[in-house]
């Protein structure tokens, strides 16, 4: 089956395709909407997964499934913080959109003096096959931040999530995070509920 995946972010297709060895993914840019984007103005990551989900199955006219996550880590200490506003986290007092390893830095910046360092990433999922047909499934992985940046593989906040093993998801082999990780977990339940969707190839 055919599914294109709303997001420009190559790791997520690289993630989302170990876990679903049999859908062919695609990104927006190859099937000629190399600019597409969605405003995410929901308050909630299932929201915002939704939102890009029907905005990119509505731009392509229904011509392929359509597979969305709006994932994020969220800090208990920070009030769940950065949440929804993971990838945007430090951007506004910025003015302009910082890297992975300068978000990790902020992020270390305002944990400072923090005990309570329980963390969780959250990944939210959201399948379009037709208009009333739409599968989703939310999930979380615990942890905690670690207190400095560690490893080298993933992306995003990986160096600083620290897992009861005592290594950070950067620090695991890919397909080992692949096996643990909130997006691994929320693909399941959603192939379970999905499970007939080569019907739709």
């Amino acid at each position: 089956m055919t599914v294109l995946v709303a997001t420009n972010n190559a790791h997520k297709k690289q993630e989302l395709e170990a876990i679903f060895p049999s859908w062919t993914l695609l990104l927006p840019g190859d099937v000629g909407k190399p600019g597409w984007d969605h405003e995410e103005t929901a308050d909630t990551f299932m929201g915002n997964a939704l939102g890009k989900a029907q905005s990119l199955w509505t731009a392509l006219g229904g011509r392929y499934p359509v597979l969305a996550d709006d994932s994020g880590l969220c800090v208990d200490a920070l009030g769940g913080a950065p949440g929804i506003y993971s990838a945007r986290y430090g951007q506004e007092a910025a003015g302009r959109k910082l890297s992975d390893h300068e978000k990790n830095l902020l992020l270390l910046k305002n944990l400072e003096g923090a005990t309570d360092r329980r963390a969780r990433f959250v990944c939210a999922l959201v399948l379009v096959v037709a208009p009333h047909r739409v599968f989703t499934a939310e999930e979380a992985w615990e942890g905690e931040v670690a207190r400095s940046v560690e490893g080298v593989h993933g992306f995003g906040y990986d160096p600083l999530f620290l897992l009861p093993s005592g290594l950070t998801s950067a620090q695991l082999p890919p397909d080992e995070k692949n096996r643990l990780s909130h997006r691994y977990r929320a693909c399941r339940r959603l192939a379970a509920v999905a499970a007939d969707l080569d019907a739709f190839a």
